[in-house]
């Protein structure tokens, strides 16, 4: 079954990716989508909040299964260039870059937040996406303006979620060396300066298992599997 052969859309939920899992958990087959068009609870990575003004993002999870453990580490990669192209379908002569490891970035803003809580045990994932789409800059929080960035078009979430279905179903299939080649045209660390909670180091693009490199000030190559990492000096 494609994406978005089976969507449910609310008027307001607490978060499509708790619905989502719900219904995973309940045996709810691939593809099933939820969207809404607010929500009271979004989560981002690192347990952040994730706000949008109602009827102004794609507020969108759908369930993955089955969920292949071989390929679980390239998911995130292959999410975030999806949501690229599905965000510059909608806008015109714009590109998306991403910052590892599945932030999606216009303009050096953060343009979309991507969460994946996979459950590998029970065989299935859920994919959570947030994308900014109308949203003015006084509209977000205070604390997000100097960060964040919206599409800034017209583009409504109906119009958002077919293309989104679309790409994640080409990618999701992809072949491993296409989705770390996608992704890697699109890398912002890459020779960056960045800081995670141990070290620092320079960004030196991926591994084959989606891992960000990064070289040490000793000159020792390390790899980062999870995590955020910060440019040095933002």
């Amino acid at each position: 079954m494609s994406f978005g052969a089976l969507h449910r859309h609310y008027r307001q939920t607490d978060s499509t990716n708790l619905r989502a899992r719900e219904l995973a958990a309940a045996g709810a087959p691939h593809g099933t989508v939820l969207t809404a068009a607010a929500q009271s609870a979004g989560r981002g990575r690192q347990g952040r909040r994730w706000i949008a003004p109602p009827g102004k993002a794609l507020l969108y999870s759908a369930i993955l299964r089955p969920l292949c453990e071989s390929r679980l580490s390239l998911l995130p990669l292959a999410v975030s260039v999806a949501v690229c192209e599905a965000a510059e379908s909608l806008a015109r002569g714009i590109r998306c870059g991403v910052k590892w490891p599945n932030d999606v970035l216009l303009a050096e803003g953060k343009l979309a937040g991507i969460l994946i809580e996979a459950r590998p045990q029970d065989g299935w994932a859920v994919i959570g996406v947030g994308l900014n789409l109308g949203i003015e800059p006084s509209e977000f929080p205070s604390e997000l303006r100097e960060t964040a960035t919206s599409l800034g078009s017209d583009a409504c979430p109906e119009a958002a979620r077919r293309s989104l279905d679309g790409r994640l179903e080409h990618w999701l299939g992809a072949a491993p060396k296409d989705i770390l080649c996608a992704w890697r045209e699109r890398d912002l660390l890459l020779g960056s300066e960045v800081i995670w909670g141990e070290g620092s180091g320079v960004a030196a693009g991926i591994d084959d298992r989606g891992g960000l490199l990064v070289i040490a000030p000793d000159g020792r190559r390390r790899v980062l599997s999870s995590g955020e990492v910060h440019l040095s000096g933002a």
